[in-house]
């Protein structure tokens, strides 16, 4: 778990911020261990920008990976921010309730830890649209 923080926390450098100024860090592994990572890019209209488990998640599923145990976020703050909703969506569509996610409380503490199903209970999924 501490690799797949640090992970999220050195992608961070990379975001595009220009307008929240809040980097955001992902890092996304997979069952064969394989860590993918992504930070948020901003959009001058703001409905076009990318968060980071969405680029981390895409990179994964770019490369043929449909099978993950566990994320980890990181801000710049290290305040525990959590997926939004529209990310937890997107993680639902790939991953079981029951991944781990965990969320960057900074050097001192540990990192909050949820499961998906926590964080996005009764999710919309294929089944509820058949």
């Amino acid at each position: 778990m501490d690799d797949l923080v640090e992970a999220a926390r050195d992608v961070q450098i990379k975001a595009h911020v220009p307008y929240s100024d809040y980097p955001v860090g992902a890092a996304i592994r997979t069952a064969d261990g394989t860590v993918y990572v992504g930070c948020n890019i901003e959009n001058a209209n703001y409905s076009n920008s990318l968060h980071a488990e969405e680029v981390a998640i895409a990179e994964a599923v770019k490369e043929g990976h449909r099978e993950f145990d566990a994320l980890a976020v990181s801000s710049a703050a290290r305040d525990g921010v959590t997926p939004c909703g529209m990310c937890r969506q997107t993680l639902a569509e790939f991953c079981d309730d029951d991944l781990r996610v965990y969320c960057d409380e900074g050097e001192s503490r540990e990192p909050s830890a949820y499961a998906l199903g926590e964080l996005l209970p009764d999710t919309i999924s294929e089944d509820m649209l058949e």
